[in-house]
């Protein structure tokens, strides 16, 4: 599962604050031109998700 990250190429968190939750994530995918969008409402902890994409990406 690994090397599912390895094609990250970058990735972006954009929220409006800390007190709205909504947020979106997107990650650029090497060879596409242009970046997968997901949006998340407040069920979703967008940090947490972060920190772990983030772990992933750098080979952790």
């Amino acid at each position: 599962m690994k090397d599912s990250y390895k094609s990250i190429t970058m990735f972006t968190v954009e929220s409006a604050g800390h007190f709205d939750l909504d947020a979106e994530l997107k990650i650029w995918i090497s060879g596409q031109p242009e970046p997968m969008q997901m949006e998340f409402n407040s069920k979703t902890n967008i940090y947490t998700l972060q920190a772990i994409l983030a772990a992933k990406v750098a080979g952790q």
